[in-house]
Parts: structure tokens; C-alpha cells; sequence
């Protein structure tokens, strides 16, 4: 049997235990109204996304496209740096590339940083040549901002949404276990997958 003392003081730690879970579900960051919102559903877990419409049109309108069409389905995150980023989008579990559309022009230029917890677009050199491929920034990464357009690196890197929640989910994706496959480095040893990526209805 438990004494009046101990009895308080377990409905104190309960009643601080509840006010931290409402806290950690009322305080999750949540999508502006008006803007776009989707989940990239993962073999890891579930990562919800605001995208900003207002301010990355073009990257908006894409990503929505090609997520609709199920282009996305089954590709993984085939580059995963856990200092950087995590990247995917475009290469099936055996690391054979998509095919694509034709490539859209950098946003990068519209006042939005690569801070942790925000998708960008992924390219190549060429600052116009982000196709599907996307990436999570895991720590500020403002050097791959835009800066000019003197060189591609001052292009800088088009962000277009951020996280809203399963942070902790990109979180493991980042620390997974990566390896060389052919050409290609940082590629996870076990295949982080993702499933679908479902935008929600207008």
C-alpha cells in the first residue's frame, strides 16, 4: 500500500508527464494556411511536409507532380550524409535512375535558407537542373544558399517546404549505416524506401 506521500507525489510526476505529451503534440510546428501540405511515407516512419507555394511556385508545382503521378513510389534515399543532408527521389532500391522530365528553373533566389529541417531541390552543376530529386537539410546548411548567379555554387540550392513532423524520423534515416555502391557514395547499406508520398486534397 502506498502512503499519502508517495501517492502525491506519483499524481505530481503523472500530471507533469501529461503536460509534457501536450506540450510535444500541441507544439509541433504546423503548416501555414493556404499552403500546400504532404507525408513522405518512409520504412522508417512518416515525415510531414509544408510546402511553400507562395514563395517556390515552380519547385512546388513539380514536386506535387510528380508525387501525384507516383513517381516517387519505391525510390529511396540513395545519398545520406549525416553531418549534410539525406537525398532521394530518383533511383529505385537497385540504384537504377529514373526517367524524368525536363528540368525547371532555380528558385533559390527567393529568400528562403537551407536550415535544418527544410526540402530542397537537388541538382546538378547546372544551376536550371533540378528534375525529381530533393533533399532534407539535417543541420543549417546556409552555403547552399543563394548568393548571386556568378557561379553555380552562388545559384545556390532551391528550398521549397520544410518538416513539420517525423524530424526525429530523418533524424535515423541520417545515421544509417552508407557504403559505395558503383559510382555512387553515401549510399545507405540497407535501403531506406520510400513508400509514397501522398499530397493532401485541395
Amino acid at each position: 500500500m502506498f502512503d499519502s506521500t508517495t501517492q502525491s507525489r506519483g499524481l505530481a510526476g503523472l500530471s507533469v508527464s501529461l503536460f509534457f505529451l501536450s506540450c510535444l503534440a500541441l507544439c509541433q510546428p504546423l503548416a501555414a494556411a493556404g499552403n500546400p501540405t504532404a507525408v513522405i511515407h518512409t520504412s522508417k516512419g512518416e515525415i510531414g511536409l509544408e510546402l511553400f507555394a507562395d514563395q517556390a511556385p515552380i519547385s512546388v508545382e513539380n514536386f506535387i507532380a510528380y508525387a501525384r503521378s507516383g513517381f516517387y513510389d519505391g525510390t529511396i534515399f540513395h545519398r545520406v550524409i549525416s553531418h549534410f543532408m539525406i537525398q532521394g527521389g530518383g533511383f529505385t532500391a537497385d540504384m537504377e535512375k529514373k526517367a524524368t522530365r525536363e528540368p525547371i528553373v532555380n528558385e533559390a533566389s527567393n529568400g528562403l535558407s537551407n536550415k535544418r529541417g527544410t526540402i530542397a531541390m537537388a541538382r546538378t552543376n547546372d544551376p536550371h537542373s533540378a528534375t525529381a530529386q530533393f533533399f532534407i537539410n539535417v543541420q543549417d546548411n546556409m552555403n547552399l544558399d543563394h548568393t548571386g548567379q556568378a557561379s553555380s555554387g552562388s545559384w545556390g540550392y532551391a528550398v521549397f517546404g520544410r518538416v513539420t513532423s517525423g524530424m526525429e524520423v530523418v533524424d535515423e534515416i541520417r545515421f544509417v549505416q552508407t557504403t559505395q555502391t558503383g559510382p555512387y557514395s553515401d549510399v545507405p547499406v540497407e535501403a531506406v524506401v520510400i513508400e509514397r508520398i501522398v499530397v493532401a486534397e485541395d
